[in-house]
């Protein structure tokens, strides 16, 4: 089975797994909501599977079944569906509470029952609030909470939600928490969708990806932000938009329903009889029965909020018929009443007896919309109007109610759309994004590692990324880079190896030369180079030194070694293999060595471009000779002024000199020479230097054993 089959097997299996989940968290919901209301509990547990899906899966599944949930219990109780957003932002909460393990803590286990109870409770009390306005009633809990007189009725309706939803919260982090503890952690990655078109990952690496750290912003979140302004300026329009035409055909029906129940008002009173019925009062023919068919139609529509008849007269309007509502009682018949500045503009109209429509008011009766309807006598003169009032406050409160119900369906899809374009994001275009970054981060940081290197290349290639867009493509790109790049780094290694071959060749060459010339040098060259890598090794393990032991200068000082006595091509043979010990004048001769050493190391080095590993060969052959106290030469240098592959060198210099014979002595023993070495500890050798090499006496005597063999 190929890699493409693998991966598609595991996500159909996951997927598949994920699904039934969601539709186990939903029932579960459903079931547990059912129970507490057939029992009668002060509980909800609708959000139980949420949480579980949440906690298991991720926020994504458990805002699936959030949404879920409420739409099917909004088939039942359209209300629930204004409520879907709650179940949603818990689902989002849970699942970031269980991603960053917060849940494994007591003190995040609180948390998380807090911040669920003040969703629950705190943005749930709102919404009912700006629905349907603030309900009291004294022997509820949040009536008893306004009567004690500390709270006002508001903060009352929100404390008393949030005291009622708190054991809600508790019950149900609680049964989340026994359900993702009794599921092993193996097999919980089955409760999450996977949409990896690539090699999949567990989620300790998608949580490191997503942790990556990013100069000013990540494009997850550049995305996320476009999406939800995009998302918002649509929401906010569409809502504008929305709420205006329902508060324009909500106006509109009104004015229909004034105006009918105006026009059916005024077909019911018998216009000759309207004088009547102001002079004669009760006895008046008709009177009683018009005032009963009058208040039906008052009553008939709720709507409706005052219904009355009135005479127009110069001075005012005379009352005709009049009903008393809730909040306003009715005028006496035949009492006159002012104007209002409402009806003002039609005065004269209205005098005339002419057709009047609706008109819109605002005065001491409230905010009206007025549909004015003239009654007829048999000649056809207007004797009075019937007059019909609906509230436009109420009507804005129901438009208030429209609008929240409206804002809460819409913060839920919302959010379901954003997480769901993130969630399919994350793994289109986030996550193989990151993954290909870190791989790149980690190209440059292998400072030139071939083997590194080669890991690298197979961790991307291993990536396999398939989104079959751009992304694929840049991918595809960055992995044949790669493939060349190391490529060309076996090539230029290849080459390195070759060019470094080249030069140790001639190093040795021009060493040989000075050896040709020594009678009494013995392998001189190799020894010395032997004891050079052993004391810098020693020194590297020890820690000493740390900030110049670079791998450069270490691999520079030991290739360097052999050239330390390069200078001495200079000094005539008569002194070089003098079998006796020099004069004055003759070791002034031989003291030159290291000043032409340095003459011609650095005339080696200005032929050769960049930081050349002769550096290391200059300061040998000038400053071997130096001592750590100042008495040397060829500029009596002292302490750690003194080049420290020079003070390297100094002891492995005069090491194998006192261990190998010369035309002038014999060798000393390997006792004799140790101890010699360890006096000159801080007088003539750096101590650090000594300590180290004592410490390889092992690998010191398997020098000295090898070179007495071949010898």
């Amino acid at each position: 089975m190929n890699d493409s089959k693998i991966i598609g097997y595991i996500k159909n299996r996951q997927n598949i797994s994920a699904v039934i989940f969601c539709i186990a968290g939903v029932i579960l919901n459903i079931l547990l909501n059912m129970f507490v209301n057939a029992l009668g509990l002060p509980l909800y547990l609708d959000t139980v599977g949420t949480v579980v899906v949440a906690v298991m899966g991720g926020y994504f599944p458990g805002v699936i079944v959030g949404f879920a949930t409420n739409v099917i219990k909004g088939i039942m109780d359209p209300s629930s569906l204004y409520y879907g957003i709650l179940n949603i932002l818990i689902a989002l909460v849970s699942g970031r509470f269980a991603a960053h393990k917060w849940i494994k803590k007591p003190l995040g286990i609180i948390a998380l029952v807090a911040v669920l109870t003040l969703i629950g409770g705190g943005i749930g009390s709102l919404i009912p609030w700006f629905m349907e306005g603030i309900p009291f009633d004294s022997e509820s809990l949040s009536g008893t909470l306004y009567n004690t007189g500390y709270f006002s009725l508001g903060s009352a309706h929100i404390l008393s939600s949030l005291i009622s939803d708190f054991p809600d919260k508790i019950i149900t982090v609680l049964l989340a928490l026994i359900v993702y503890r009794a599921v092993p952690s193996k097999y919980r990655y089955m409760f999450s969708f996977t949409f990896w078109v690539q090699r999949p990952v567990n989620d300790d690496e998608v949580v490191k990806k997503d942790r990556s750290q990013f100069r000013v912003v990540s494009l997850r979140v550049k995305m996320l932000v476009v999406l939800i302004i995009s998302l918002f300026i649509v929401a906010v329009v569409g809502t504008a938009i929305s709420v205006r035409l329902y508060y324009k055909m909500m106006l509109n029906e009104h004015e229909k329903l004034a105006i009918g129940t105006a026009t059916l008002a005024a077909s019911v009173i018998d216009g000759d009889s309207v004088d009547a019925y102001l002079s004669d009062a009760e006895e008046s023919k008709g009177y009683i029965q018009t005032k009963e068919l009058l208040s039906n139609i008052l009553s008939s529509s709720t709507e409706i909020s005052y219904l009355y008849v009135y005479k127009m007269e110069s001075n005012g309007c005379r009352v005709v018929f009049d009903f008393a509502t809730n909040d306003t009682p009715a005028n006496e018949r035949g009492e006159l009443l002012q104007y209002e500045s409402g009806l003002s503009p039609y005065i004269s109209k209205l005098l005339a007896g002419e057709e009047i429509g609706t008109i819109t008011s605002n005065d001491g009766y409230g905010y009206l919309l007025t549909a004015i309807k003239p009654v007829y006598d048999s000649a056809g003169r207007c004797v009075c109007y019937a007059i019909a009032d609906v509230d436009i406050a109420k009507l804005l409160k129901n438009e208030r109610s429209f609008f929240t119900e409206l804002i809460t369906v819409f913060s839920g899809v919302l959010i379901v759309i954003c997480a769901f374009a993130i969630w399919i994001t994350d793994y289109h275009a986030i996550f193989p994004i990151r993954s290909m970054t870190m791989q790149v981060k980690n190209i440059i940081h292998t400072e030139d590692d071939l083997e590194v290197y080669d890991n690298i290349v197979r961790e991307i290639r291993s990536l396999d990324i398939h989104t079959g867009d751009e992304i694929e493509q840049l991918y595809r790109s960055i992995c044949d880079l790669t493939l060349e790049q190391a490529e060309k780094m076996r090539s230029i290694r290849r080459l390195s190896e070759s060019t470094l071959k080249m030069q140790d060749g001639l190093i040795i060459t021009m060493a040989d030369m000075v050896e040709n010339r020594d009678s009494d040098t013995g392998a001189h060259i190799q020894k010395t180079a032997a004891y050079v890598k052993i004391i810098v090794d020693g020194l590297k393990k020890k820690g000493y030194y740390a900030e110049k032991l670079t791998p450069k200068f270490m691999s520079d000082a030991v290739r360097s070694a052999p050239l330390h006595d390069v200078g001495k091509i200079n000094i005539p043979d008569e002194v070089l293999n003098k079998p006796g010990k020099l004069n004055d004048e003759e070791y002034e001769i031989m003291k030159t060595h290291t000043t032409a050493g340095m003459r011609i190391m650095e005339h080696a080095i200005s032929t050769v471009e960049g930081d050349s590993y002769l550096k290391e060969a200059r300061n040998m052959a000038a400053y071997h000779h130096e001592r750590w106290d100042g008495k040397g030469y060829p500029e009596k240098l002292h302490g750690e002024v003194i080049p420290l592959s020079a003070r390297i060198m100094a002891v492995a210099d005069v090491f194998d000199a006192l261990t190998s014979p010369r035309v002038y002595k014999p060798a000393f023993p390997l006792e004799k020479a140790l101890s010699i070495i360890e006096e000159g500890k801080g007088t003539q050798f750096d101590p650090k230097c000594v300590e180290v090499f004592m410490d390889s006496l092992d690998e010191v005597k398997v020098i000295l054993r090898k070179y007495s063999h071949d010898a």
